[in-house]
């Protein structure tokens, strides 16, 4: 890092606490091409800003885990080494997932008093990975990542001593998982070591043959466009190399015991009676077109000392599926264990031969087989859609989920799991988009085992729901207890204005007491217990008091505001203005528009309110709020929905509906008097970089645009993108329509175009941005491209973000708050 950049970043907090005339100060100039560079100083503060911890609840539900996240790291930390492998992106220092951000801080804080408790011991520059409670609470275990002695380390904290030791000086392998788990009876880990030995390994230089593909024929599939792939034998061979680890059992007081031999494990859970393991096994053949989790492997159940006792199935690999977003892999998927049973596993299993274009009544069939696995597995539900997963409670009562992608519809039913022959019942059938009446979540805890388990009533014949409470006046997050004969709910909670109040944890299974987070615009969320029995002051105590990372915004305003797009379709966005604003004195202001465009199946449930006003105005670097502090009016979220009802496909009038929306939005924020209508431009990440495109191209609502990370041509996702199920062959009428690059010509406005150099998302390739840049210059169109080094889909660096900031803060600051009158 330096000098100057040093001496920047140190300032960067006080400069941001100045008076807010900041606003009118130049942004930097950024003539000069090469390094990086730092945007104004109320920019900066974004970045530096304090990040609130982390928490974790207790298996008892009496104590909380604080980890502390520190801000961004350096560029010379993001850019160490990195494999990048069949869809993994790998540090060959430490056999770990490539991660950047680590947990710099733990401690405990319990829940009747509030008392922080410290924990000592702790290694030296902590960067916790992941942690997790044992399931009688006694312990924490988690994984510290020590680039120095390139290795991730296990390490355990003994709760009531807060006290914190290394476990155990063999590394672990964390490339496929967080490397450990708990075994039921908390005294001891199921971990994955690198295999003793093992040293780095790099791909051979000199090449030993041409990497040759071939095709059979056969169906039409979807082959997504996937990234990070295998391009080699020699890359196969490294990829084998880092992944292969070894299980092991690992005490708590260090001891370890290795069984089986090393292996490409993808997956280890115990059973919860601790004598069974579900472990899954990569195999060959690999592939150069799909990533990891494509390639065939082996499902088995081992005993302890890792003794096979039943192999539940050898899964091909699987390269591509049938056309639609409702299709699956034939065979058995989604296998877990039954948490309310000792050794139980179930799965699906398509019945339609993983094709929603087949015609049948059971679509999915969930199975499942008690130890010692040597009878035919039981049916446990039979599904019209694809299985979603099950939330179980005892022997008499377990829920299963489905959904179906084509016509948004989902269900929820109920089982007996220990009497299978007696069918299943309907408790939910619903449109998931329709979140007006989403009824909620079943409220879980943990069990002796550490399983998740449901909270029943104390008379047994209920559960609890929690929801987000969508409502036309916005979110009010509920809790309610539900009665499972009659299907009736009683409400328990729900959030008041103003403030917005959401039911983190029931903390006893009476519903009395509950955890929560607190917020309001200007207040910070914090943890709270709440006392329903209780009235008045009594009834909330607050827990935690995490200071506002933003002071110097604190009092910009939010407003949540409707509007009405010219076919019908109600619209929402949250309206943002600085601080001290007063339109009758101060006048339309520039503004800036971030949105994201999303699929629906029905125009009510596209009209339905999102979010709510009553929620922290959360300011950070990475969406448009920073720019309040530039003096731009900012309107965050405003909907963009892409309708298709009935058999209609919503992105065939993807251009007709966006347009629309987004015309709605400026005639809107004009009316009202705070957007200066020939100063506003329009922004967004990813699909929102799309979108931003295809309106600077369709329409002259926008004085600029910045795009971030996008895709622009979508011949070069044929086999699907975003929502769209249908391939380019048989769309592809949609598909040039809806490519931003196809009409590059058309874009007479100015364009900022940042992109990460090694973006790792489906579709959005950086050649993207590089050839939407390159056609804009051809066609004499303004742009600016930005590539961001060792940057993927999301920025890393802080030296990436501050630079991306100092970019949009140029290019609005030139392009709309200073651009030349428009001539009537």
């Amino acid at each position: 890092m330096n000098q100057m950049f040093r001496r920047a970043c140190a300032t960067a907090i006080v400069a941001a606490m100045l008076p807010l005339q900041l606003a009118a100060q130049p942004a930097v100039p950024l003539e000069d091409a090469s390094g990086y560079h730092l945007p104004v100083p109320a920019l900066q503060a974004l970045v530096d800003a304090p990040r609130p911890p982390q928490v974790s609840l207790s298996p008892r539900r009496d104590t909380l885990a604080m980890v502390q996240t520190p801000s961004l790291p350096g560029i010379e930390v993001v850019a160490q080494p990195e494999l990048r492998l069949a869809g993994l992106r790998i540090h060959p220092q430490t056999w770990s997932r490539s991660a950047f951000s680590f947990g710099s801080n733990l401690w405990l804080q319990d829940i009747a008093n509030g008392r922080e408790r410290r924990i000592q011991g702790l290694p030296a520059n902590l960067a916790l990975a992941s942690m997790n409670w044992s399931p009688d609470q006694r312990y924490i275990a988690f994984s510290h990542v020590d680039n120095a002695a390139g290795e991730v380390q296990l390490w355990l904290v003994d709760v009531q001593a807060a006290t914190a030791r290394r476990l155990t000086d063999m590394p672990l392998n964390a490339v496929a998982g967080d490397g450990f788990t708990w075994m039921p009876d908390s005294r001891s880990l199921l971990v994955t070591l690198r295999p003793e030995g093992a040293a780095a390994m790099e791909a051979a230089g000199v090449p030993t043959g041409p990497n040759i593909q071939q095709t059979g024929g056969g169906a039409v599939q979807q082959i997504r466009t996937y990234q990070d792939l295998l391009g080699s034998e020699a890359d196969a061979r490294v990829f084998e190399h880092y992944l292969r680890s070894q299980l092991a059992m690992v005490s708590v007081q260090g001891s370890v015991r290795t069984f089986g031999s090393p292996g490409l494990h993808v997956g280890a859970s115990p059973a919860p009676d601790g004598k069974h393991l579900l472990v899954q096994t990569l195999e060959r053949p690999f592939s150069y077109l799909v990533p990891f989790y494509r390639f065939p492997r082996r499902i088995e159940v081992v005993d302890t000392s890792g003794r096979p006792v039943h192999e539940l199935a050898r899964l091909p690999l699987v390269e591509g599926l049938p056309v639609g977003n409702d299709s699956v892999p034939t065979g058995v998927r989604s296998v877990t264990w039954r948490s309310d049973a000792p050794a139980t596993l179930v799965w699906a299993e398509a019945q339609d031969g993983g094709d929603p274009s087949v015609e049948t009544e059971v679509r999915d069939r969930v199975f499942a087989l008690a130890a010692p696995f040597k009878d035919e597995p039981v049916v446990l539900a039979d599904l019209s859609m694809r299985y979603r997963g099950a939330t179980w409670g005892n022997g008499d009562l377990a829920l299963i989920d489905e959904r179906w992608w084509k016509d948004r519809g989902t269900r929820t039913w109920r089982i007996a799991p220990d009497r299978p022959g007696e069918g299943q019942q309907i408790v939910f059938d619903r449109s998931y988009e329709d979140r007006y009446s989403d009824p909620g979540q079943p409220v879980t805890a943990l069990d002796a085992n550490g399983r998740s388990r449901l909270i029943f009533t104390p008379d047994g014949e209920g559960i609890y729901l929690d929801g987000a409470g969508a409502s036309p006046e916005g979110d009010r997050p509920f809790l309610d207890r539900y009665d499972l004969a009659s299907g009736e709910a009683t409400r328990l909670f729900q959030s008041q204005a103003p403030t917005y109040e959401s039911v983190r944890a029931m903390l006893d299974d009476e519903g009395r007491r509950l955890l929560t987070t607190r917020e309001s615009p200007t207040e910070v969320p914090n943890f709270h217990v709440r006392d329903l029995a209780a009235g008045g002051d009594s009834a909330v105590r607050a827990l935690t008091s995490f200071e506002h990372p933003t002071p110097q915004l604190r009092d910009v305003t939010k407003e949540q505001i409707r509007y009405t797009r010219a076919d019908g379709v109600e619209l929402t966005a949250d309206l943002y203005l600085p601080a001290g604003y007063d339109r009758e004195r101060d006048g339309p202001l520039p503004m800036l528009m971030w949105a994201y465009p999303r699929e629906f199946k029905s125009a009510d449930a596209a009209s339905q309110v999102i979010g709510s006003p009553h929620r922290f105005n959360a300011i950070s670097y990475w969406g448009p709020l920073g720019f309040l502090a530039r003096g731009y009016a900012v309107l965050d979220g405003p909907s963009m929905p892409i309708v298709g009802e009935g058999d209609a496909e919503p992105n065939d009038t993807y251009i007709e509906q966006l347009v629309a929306s987004a015309e709605a939005a400026v005639e809107e924020v004009v009316r009202r008097g705070v957007a200066d209508r020939h100063r506003i431009a329009i922004g967004g990440h990813s699909y929102g970089a799309f979108m931003t495109a295809n309106l600077l191209a369709h329409s002259d609502l926008f004085r600029a645009g910045i795009a971030r990370s996008g895709a622009y041509n979508r011949t070069l996702t044929p086999f699907g993108f975003q929502a769209e199920e249908r391939n380019y062959w048989d769309a592809t009428g949609t598909y040039l329509a809806m490519s931003p690059f196809n009409h590059a010509g058309r874009i007479n406005e100015p364009m900022l175009m940042i992109h990460g150099e090694e973006d790792n998302n489906s579709g959005t390739y950086p050649m993207q941005s590089e050839r939407m840049y390159a056609a804009m210059k051809g066609l004499g169109g303004t742009a600016r491209l930005v590539m961001l080094p060792r940057e993927s889909h999301g920025y890393r660096a802080r030296e990436s973000v501050l630079h991306m900031l100092a970019e949009e803060d140029a290019w609005l600051d030139t392009h709309v708050k200073n651009a030349p009158p428009v001539e009537r």
